[in-house]
């Protein structure tokens, strides 16, 4: 371990996705506009033990802190799944897989596509879920719900989405391991203090 250091490129690639780890765990801290933070810890108490904690706990606490990076790398990992299961029936995508690096290239990019697509199609159902998120409790997660909320929520998860994407394939070009991978393991340790 003490050699890590000795050798340049690694320590440079080290230092690199450490940085990176930084931006992302800032980011993870910045709150979606329009949302009650207060309210909102109240309200997902109740929701903690069920579906919403698990992905909760796959985007490091960002999803029950309704936070920019509130859907995480999730997008980009079901994107790249459908692709794969689209590889086995549909004959284009099977022809791209065997191209080689241009077929993978095309491949990396209709799964980028698709990520901001399932990105949009989730923002706006958390959007939703914001809203009535507390309705129950008597507590107001969203204090000016409608369109504008609606709107900026999508454009903001959308956003911080593909910016985790971004920061992922940056990792996985300059820094060490794979990004997407590295991402989603910060976020599960991130949540340790937490759970312990």
């Amino acid at each position: 371990l003490r050699d890590i250091f000795q050798i340049p490129e690694l320590k440079r690639r080290i230092l690199f996705t450490l940085a990176l780890f930084v931006v992302y765990r800032l980011g993870e801290h910045v709150p979606t506009p329009g949302v009650n933070a207060a309210a909102l810890a109240g309200a997902f108490e109740s929701q903690r033990k069920g579906m919403f904690g698990l992905y909760d706990l796959f985007v490091g606490g960002a999803f029950s802190r309704a936070t920019i990076f509130a859907l995480g790398i999730m997008p980009y990992i079901s994107s790249s799944i459908i692709l794969q299961l689209l590889g086995a029936v549909v004959p284009y995508f099977e022809k791209l897989r065997k191209e080689g690096e241009e077929g993978q290239k095309r491949l990396t990019q209709i799964t980028r596509y698709g990520t901001v697509l399932i990105s949009i199609i989730q923002s706006l159902a958390y959007s939703v879920f914001l809203v009535n998120l507390g309705a129950s409790q008597g507590l107001t997660v969203v204090p000016q719900p409608g369109f504008m909320f609606t709107f900026s929520t999508i454009v903001t998860q959308t956003t911080g989405t593909i910016f985790v994407m971004w920061l992922g394939e940056k990792i996985t070009e300059h820094g060490i391991g794979n990004g997407i991978s590295l991402i989603i393991f910060l976020n599960i340790i991130g949540r340790a203090p937490n759970a312990v």
